[in-house]
């Protein structure tokens, strides 16, 4: 049918023009003045010659000959100068990825018909895509100047064009050479401080998009590119900026997103919720604007105010039910509220949070009706891949760890490793149950594998030297294992409690009471409180290390390194 149809386009168009009005008519001046910057298509007899080479390029495209139906497409264009069929030589060239012969087709098209933009388009979008920005050049100019009341739209569509230019230097040059011509338009500054940042030029960015401002001061997206560009260069001078514009323009909701983005980059949790609820108070109907609140109060331990957020968010219509009813069940995990917590876990039926809200229930679970209750209901849990059967594993040995019952999370976990031998995350856990029952061998025998299989686990390196640390045995290599484990995760608190913890091993007391202390104010764990205490307690600040500890017991009072440590020095 396509092929039909395109037989009768061709034959209309060569030997139609007889229909044509006569010159001189009214009608006829008229028409010639609308039709000023079109082409005259050409006036051709349909020869044998003409009619068999397009039925050859049909013939060869149905069977995929894609050489033979550009030749004749190439060939059927030049005998008949008739742009449209330039224009369905380069079609098929560009659609068979022959740039040598969309090269050649295009150039006849323009030829043909110099003032068509959709012959330029395709020539510049060709030579963009082959590299050749000096050939897209021309073809770029005449589009930009041929489309006056839209000149801006181009500037705005002329960076995606060339973004996969691998050349950004070329890029930025073309584009600049460009909107010269245009000094006063705000979207030609635009695509220059586009370009210039993507060739790293950011000072030149900055100046442009500046100017772009200057032209068009309520342009949000301009600002917002200003803005981001300030990021690399001074995160200072992007705050003034940020705050200075939305005081001018408070409703510009987008550009106060990419503050909070910043803002929560730079973990500024309490001015980037400070600016979710203005734009709650702009927009009180909105649920992601309620989740977002919640989200960032729960970061900032405002429990009360995530909780009022959460349940905001689901009064509004929130469509992910399952995300908030696992935010709301932390929450009341964290205030002490176990019933409402393992409630709320229940109503959590699938997604991504599925898994994690089972394995939460599970816990809470064991300390109100005891571990093997627990345990049934995580063997209760359907799965549909190893991943997931193995996340259980994990859960259930965790469990049976925090019960005591270290023999039995070890034989789980010795059991599974038989069917999954290097499985990462089972290795981990094995080894840290052989610690607990003094299998040193086990530990750096699963340790020294898990590091061959994964050199940049940040947590292998460290547990081995921790436990290399807490036996007071080759402290050195205890130092270099958690050193390499900073290397790989320096912010990681637990990670610098060890450091910490080696240090004191060492006899360097001062040291480490400094990364214990860093550690604890990142994060005041249980286990890191047990460590921090005993280096104060040795030094004779026995009743600070007395503080933190107690502080540490009502976050959790049945922690076994906490208890222990306690119990063997207070004694």
């Amino acid at each position: 049918m396509k092929s039909r149809a395109f037989l009768l386009l061709l034959l209309i168009g060569l030997a139609g023009c007889n229909q044509l009005p006569k010159v001189g008519s009214v009608n006829n001046e008229k028409l010639a003045k609308e039709n000023q910057s079109q082409i005259d298509l050409p006036r051709q007899e349909l020869t044998s010659e003409v009619l068999f080479d397009y039925l050859l390029a049909e013939t060869a495209l149905q069977r995929e000959d894609i050489d033979v139906a550009i030749q004749s497409y190439s060939r059927l264009a030049k005998n008949t100068r008739d742009p449209r069929i330039a224009e369905r030589a380069t079609d098929i060239a560009l659609r068979a990825r022959r740039p040598d012969a969309a090269q050649e087709a295009v150039a006849y098209w323009v030829n043909l018909e110099p003032n068509s933009m959709n012959a330029r388009q395709a020539a510049a979008a060709l030579f963009v895509s082959i590299g050749k920005l000096d050939k897209a050049k021309p073809h770029l100019e005449k589009l930009l100047s041929s489309e006056k009341s839209s000149v801006d739209k181009a500037f705005m569509h002329l960076n995606k064009l060339l973004s996969r230019h691998p050349q950004k230097a070329e890029t930025y040059k073309l584009v600049q050479s460009l909107a010269a011509k245009y000094p006063n338009l705000p979207e030609a500054h635009f695509a220059v401080s586009q370009a210039a940042w993507s060739n790293n030029q950011l000072d030149i960015a900055l100046k442009e998009m500046k100017r772009t401002l200057e032209l068009r001061p309520d342009w949000e997206i301009a600002a917002i590119h200003q803005g981001r560009i300030l990021q690399q260069i001074a995160n200072v001078e992007a705050m003034s900026f940020y705050e200075n514009y939305l005081g001018k323009y408070p409703k510009a909701n987008d550009m106060r997103i990419a503050y909070v983005r910043m803002l929560m980059a730079e973990k500024n949790f309490p001015l980037a919720r400070e600016h979710f609820q203005k734009m709650m108070a702009e927009n009180p109907v909105n649920p992601d604007i309620a989740v977002a609140v919640g989200l960032l109060s729960l970061e900032l331990n405002d429990f009360k105010g995530a909780e009022e957020n959460f349940e905001k968010a689901l009064e509004l219509g929130y469509e992910d039910h399952n995300n908030i009813y696992f935010n709301l069940a932390r929450i009341y995990e964290v205030t002490q509220r176990p019933d409402d917590a393992i409630e709320t876990y229940q109503r959590i039926s699938s997604g991504e949070r599925f898994f994690p809200a089972q394995i939460r229930y599970a816990a809470l679970i064991a300390k109100k009706e005891g571990i093997n209750r627990a345990r049934q209901h995580l063997h209760q849990i359907p799965t549909e891949t190893d991943q997931q059967r193995i996340q259980l594993i994990l859960a259930e040995a965790q469990l049976l760890r925090e019960a005591g019952k270290h023999r039995e999370a070890f034989g789980l976990l010795d059991k599974k490793l038989d069917s999954h031998p290097d499985q990462p995350e089972l290795l981990y856990d094995r080894a840290l149950a052989a610690d607990k029952i003094d299998r040193f061998d086990i530990v750096e025998k699963d340790l020294r594998r898990l590091i061959e299989l994964k050199p940049d686990n940040a947590h292998a390196y460290n547990a081995l030297g921790y436990s290399l640390a807490e036996r007071g045995i080759r402290l050195a290599e205890a130092l270099a294992l958690i050193q390499k484990a900073v290397e790989l995760s320096p912010e990681d608190p637990y990670i610098m409690d060890s450091l910490g913890w080696v240090y004191f091993r060492m006899g360097k007391i001062q040291e480490g009471l400094n990364y214990l202390n860093l550690a604890f104010s990142s994060r005041p764990d249980p286990e890191i409180a047990a460590h921090l205490g005993e280096v104060l307690w040795v030094q004779g600040e026995r009743e600070n290390a007395e503080k933190i500890w107690r502080s540490a017991l009502e976050i959790d009072p049945d922690n076994e390194t906490l208890l222990d440590t306690m119990k063997r020095l207070m004694q």
